[in-house]
């Protein structure tokens, strides 16, 4: 299929960083065995992957400002139009030499994502979309998933570790949750959980706790491949907030039903 600029742009940013990712992933795997562990090259990988996409992007479009995460919000002349980049979302998966993680990029423009790039380089698989144009995986357009029941249902969500979020209420949802549903599951990606619910691998998505970043890419993806998305009290406000749901009209209301009924328990 033929991509506009924009997004031949964002690919070939992504790719670029994807061949030091994947150089990277080699010797992490590699590092296993050692004592210390594979954490300050993980680090240093994040970062390098971060600055290679700035620096690509930002010749493409010198003008447009960029929030990644590990360097932070950068205003550029144009203040209508911002990036939001996450250079390996899966730290953690990358750390211990899991497969699942990815390169993710939003482009906002006047407060609404109009771009959108989620590509795992160890599967080679690419999530594309433009507002407006649909959602793609390797050109193949994407449909969210048509299940209308709970229970036939596989759910994915984020898990709060040491230090980071509600565990209690989020145990309190799991538990709710998975009373109704066929499964769960913890992949440890947020761009590329959101892209799978775009494909229609997972029905359902929630997660809180999330960053802009992670989220730009995958809002865009959703909406394109006809889902439905919002924070958790079913609002728009995902980055202020920093929580989001996603499914299908049916399901992502259901959802949204259980974790408020969860919330007023609590």
């Amino acid at each position: 299929m033929q991509h506009s600029a924009l997004l031949n742009v964002m690919m070939k940013a992504a790719r670029k960083t994807a061949r030091q990712l994947n150089r990277d992933f080699g010797e992490v795997e590699k590092l296993q065995v050692s004592v210390k562990g594979p954490a300050n090259f993980v680090t240093a990988a994040d970062r390098k992957a971060e600055q290679t996409l700035r620096e690509e992007l930002m010749a493409a479009r010198p003008g447009y400002s960029f929030v990644g995460e590990e360097g932070g919000r950068i205003d550029g002349p144009d203040q209508t139009h911002t990036w939001y980049v996450d250079p390996l979302d899966g730290t953690t998966n990358f750390l211990h030499g899991i497969p699942q993680f990815s390169i993710s990029i939003g482009l906002e423009r006047e407060g609404a994502i109009i771009a959108a790039l989620v590509y795992n380089p160890v599967s080679d698989e690419m999530f594309v979309a433009e507002k407006g144009k649909g959602a793609f995986l390797n050109d193949q357009r994407l449909r969210v998933a048509g299940r209308r029941s709970l229970q036939d249902a596989v759910v994915a969500c984020g898990l709060p570790h040491r230090g980071r979020g509600d565990l209690a209420l989020f145990r309190s949802e799991f538990m709710a949750v998975q009373e109704q549903v066929a499964g769960l599951r913890r992949f440890g990606s947020a761009a590329l959980d959101l892209a799978f619910v775009a494909a229609g691998r997972f029905d359902i998505y929630w997660e809180r706790n999330l960053q802009s970043w992670d989220m730009a890419a995958g809002i865009l993806l959703v909406r394109e491949a006809g889902g439905y998305i919002s924070d958790c009290d079913g609002t728009d406000a995902m980055f202020l907030k920093g929580h989001i749901v996603a499914g299908n009209e049916a399901l992502q209301k259901e959802l949204l039903a259980i974790l408020k009924r969860t919330g007023a328990a609590g």
